[in-house]
């Protein structure tokens, strides 16, 4: 059996790794985009809103509905990609726990 003062070491260098990845994630780039890509969303990995971009043939005042409903696609298309690349990255170290 590992003891504890082996334990609390490799603890910590996990939380560093972990802390690491964190950082790496909060400073990527995700980009979101609606379909034909009429609109874009881009987000950084800690869910911050950085650009949202609409092409010229979806701004119809006339039709306010269907940029508001791409733009929600845009969103969660950006959103949910960091949720999978968070759960893919942190995922990984839920085995290394040394306890």
């Amino acid at each position: 059996m590992m003891n504890m003062n082996n334990m609390m070491k490799q603890a910590q260098k996990l939380q560093k790794q972990m802390e690491a990845k964190q950082a790496e994630l909060a400073a990527a780039t995700f980009t979101g985009k609606s379909a034909q890509n009429l609109v874009v969303a881009e987000f950084t990995g800690d869910k911050k809103l950085v650009a949202i971009n609409f092409e010229q043939a979806v701004v119809d005042p006339e039709d306010l509905e269907t940029l508001q409903d791409m733009t929600a696609q845009a969103v969660n298309d950006a959103l949910s990609q960091i949720d999978t690349a968070t759960q893919k990255t942190m995922g990984a170290f839920a085995g290394k726990l040394p306890f």
